[in-house]
């Protein structure tokens, strides 16, 4: 067996592993060292009814703020 053959095995068997170990630590969930992933912090999903309600108590707010400003500046 020559040199090129040998490399070119090599590198098929490291592919090859891999990704039997990529995808035993997502069987696993996660890597295998035993680190956990991070989890992001992020903005929660509000539902529509949520929205509307956020919708309407901001739209009171800057009423009621620029109605005050609107007294201030009188």
């Amino acid at each position: 067996m020559d040199l090129n053959d040998t490399l070119r095995h090599l590198y098929f068997e490291k592919e090859r592993l891999t990704k039997a170990i990529a995808l035993l630590e997502d069987l696993r969930g996660g890597p295998a060292d035993g680190t956990k992933k991070l989890n992001r912090r992020g903005r929660k999903s509000m539902d529509p009814e949520e929205r509307r309600s956020v919708s309407r108590r901001m739209k009171r707010y800057w009423e009621r703020r620029r109605a005050a400003e609107a007294r201030a500046r009188d």
